[in-house]
């Protein structure tokens, strides 16, 4: 199955969007871009929204990308300049088992080692499903030119990115 050349990672943290952001980059050679990785500065605090904003827009005008991360604040940014949309659609208790599986972990998505499991993380886990998701579904009805791949499982995930 064919991939677009500007491609968005959506879904609840834990659910290992740069997980598979990192082995798609392998398989088609496109840029990577964490948007953990613009926002966040190694001693855990973050760039102005302004910045942000800003580095996202240059990503955007790029030829080609995967973007990685979930940033509900810049969902229709994304769409509107993407051809393909990743959604990684999985339950509460798989993303839950994601974040605490990724503590004391090293990761290239984020500039530092979790070493606790973060509340605030557990919060978002916990309100994912209706708050961001609604939102998701509503930017792929209101886009339909846009590819859209849904993954309810970290299963269906792997077998679509094994064969391509």
């Amino acid at each position: 199955m064919e991939t677009g050349s500007r491609i968005i990672i959506l879904g609840c943290p834990g659910s290992g969007k740069s997980t598979l952001a990192r082995e798609l980059q392998k398989r088609t050679g496109l840029p990577l871009f964490h948007l953990d990785n613009l926002w966040w500065k190694e001693d855990r605090t973050h760039i102005s929204r302004d910045e942000f904003d800003q580095k996202l827009e240059t990503i955007l005008q790029k030829e080609e990308w995967i973007i990685d991360g979930d940033y509900s604040r810049t969902y229709e940014p994304r769409f509107l300049c993407c051809d393909t949309v990743i959604f990684l659609d999985y339950s509460e208790e798989e993303c839950m088992k994601g974040i605490i599986d990724r503590v004391g972990k090293d990761r290239s998505d984020i500039p530092w080692t979790e070493q606790q499991l973060d509340p605030e993380l557990v919060e978002q886990v916990r309100k994912y499903r209706n708050e961001n998701r609604p939102v998701i579904y509503h930017l792929i009805e209101k886009y339909p030119d846009k590819k859209v791949l849904i993954f309810k499982n970290r299963t269906e995930a792997d077998a679509w990115i094994s064969v391509l």
